[in-house]
C-alpha cells in the first residue's frame, strides 16, 4: 500500500528564561507571606530585622495576601502580563477584561475540568460556581481556600489589592541597598541564558536551573524559567493550562564578594548546629522514614519535627518524596569539601 505523505512542521515546547523587577517583587511578597516556611528563607533575618521600617499600610496588605493566598494570583497575573516594570504591571492589569482576569486567576486542574474553569471565569458573578470548582482541590495545600476567597472579592477589589501591594512592596524594597545588585544580577542571568536549545528541553531545564529534573507533560507548550533572589533557597513550581513555571534560585556566584561564605555553607552549619537535627540526620542516613515514624522514634510532635526537618531540607542534607524523608549523602559529602574550599580561599 502506498502512502501520500505531506510533511507538516513539528511543534516543540518552548523553553525561555524570563526575569524582571516585577517577578522579584512578587516573589518577595510570596516569600514574606509564607509564614510556615519563612524561617528557612535566606532573607528571613533581613525581613524580620527591618520589619519596623515597613509601612503599616503595606503590612496590612501583606496580611491580606497571606490570609487569602493571593500571592498565587499575583504569580498567575505576572505570568500572563510579563510586565517589565511596576507601572507596566499596573497599566496592563487595569486593561484586562474581567472574564479574562478570572480565567488567569482560576487555577488549572485538568483537561477534563478546564471547560468548567473557563465557563466560571466568563460567568464570574456566581460565587456558588467558584465554591463548586474549589472542591476539585480538596486535598491541595492552599488552592481550595484560595478559590473560595476569589469568590468573595470583586474584580475591582482584586485589581486594587494587586496593584497596591506590588507598588508598596517595590517602594519599600528598592530602599534596601541590595536591590540594585539583585536586579542587575537577575538581568545578567537572563542575558546569559538567552540561547536555549529548544530541541533538548529536559537537558536545558536541568542545565539552566542547575538541577531541576523536568518530566514532559501533555498540554505544556511553554516552560518559563524564572531566576530569583527573594525566594532562595527554594524552587517554586506552578503551572497553567499550557505553561510550566519554575522559579529557581539565582546562583550565589552573582551575589558573593570575595571572602563571603555562601548561604549554602551558612545553612549547612545552621542545620548541623543542633543536637536534635544531628540525631535526625544520623537516623535518616541509616534509612528512610515517614514523619510519623520519626515522631514515634523521637517522641516529638510532628509540628516540631517538621520545623527541624525543613532546616535540614533547606540545607539539602535530606529530601522528601511522597512523604518519605531520606538523607542526601552526596550533599553531606560536598558540604565538607565546600567548607574546606572556603577556608582554603581565606588563607
Amino acid at each position: 500500500m502506498d502512502y501520500l505523505f505531506s510533511p507538516q512542521q513539528n511543534e516543540h515546547v518552548c523553553v525561555q528564561v524570563e526575569s524582571s523587577p516585577v517577578w522579584e517583587i512578587i516573589l518577595g511578597i510570596t516569600g514574606y507571606t509564607h509564614r510556615n516556611m519563612r524561617h528557612t528563607f535566606d532573607l528571613d533575618e533581613q525581613w524580620t530585622t527591618k520589619q519596623e521600617d515597613i509601612p503599616n499600610s503595606l503590612i496590612e496588605r501583606l496580611t491580606h495576601i497571606e490570609k487569602t493566598n493571593f500571592w498565587y494570583g499575583l504569580l498567575m497575573v505576572q505570568n500572563e502580563l510579563s510586565a517589565t516594570s511596576v507601572q507596566d504591571f499596573s497599566n496592563q492589569l487595569v486593561q484586562i477584561p474581567t472574564n479574562k482576569l478570572y480565567e488567569i486567576l482560576l487555577p488549572y486542574h485538568s483537561r477534563e475540568k478546564d471547560i468548567a474553569r473557563v465557563t466560571i471565569a466568563h460567568t464570574n458573578n456566581q460565587p456558588s460556581l467558584f465554591h463548586d470548582y474549589a472542591k476539585n482541590f480538596h486535598n491541595h495545600l492552599f488552592l481550595e481556600e484560595y478559590i473560595h476567597h476569589l469568590a468573595r472579592y470583586s474584580h475591582e477589589e482584586l485589581r486594587h489589592l494587586f496593584i497596591s501591594v506590588v507598588d508598596e512592596w517595590f517602594n519599600w524594597i528598592r530602599t534596601q541597598e541590595e536591590w540594585e545588585k539583585w536586579t542587575h544580577a537577575l538581568s545578567l542571568e537572563e542575558k546569559r541564558q538567552r540561547l536555549v536549545d529548544q530541541m533538548s528541553t529536559v537537558e536545558e531545564v536541568k542545565r539552566i536551573t542547575r538541577g531541576i529534573h523536568y518530566q514532559p507533560e501533555p498540554s505544556i507548550w511553554t516552560i518559563k524559567l524564572i531566576p530569583h533572589v527573594s525566594y532562595r533557597p527554594w524552587i517554586l513550581e506552578q503551572r497553567t493550562h499550557d505553561t510550566k513555571l519554575f522559579f529557581y534560585p539565582l546562583h550565589e556566584e552573582y551575589l558573593l564578594e570575595h571572602g563571603t561564605p555562601s548561604m549554602q555553607l551558612i545553612r549547612g552549619h545552621k542545620a548541623l548546629g543542633d543536637e536534635l537535627r544531628l540525631k535526625l540526620l544520623y537516623h535518616l542516613v541509616q534509612g528512610s522514614h515517614s514523619l510519623q515514624e520519626l515522631s514515634t522514634h523521637f517522641h516529638i510532635s510532628k509540628t516540631t519535627l517538621h520545623h527541624q526537618l525543613s532546616l535540614l531540607k533547606a540545607a539539602k542534607f535530606i529530601h522528601v518524596e511522597k512523604g518519605i524523608y531520606s538523607a542526601n549523602p552526596a550533599e553531606i559529602t560536598h558540604f565538607s569539601s565546600r567548607l574546606s574550599q572556603y577556608l582554603g580561599e581565606e588563607e
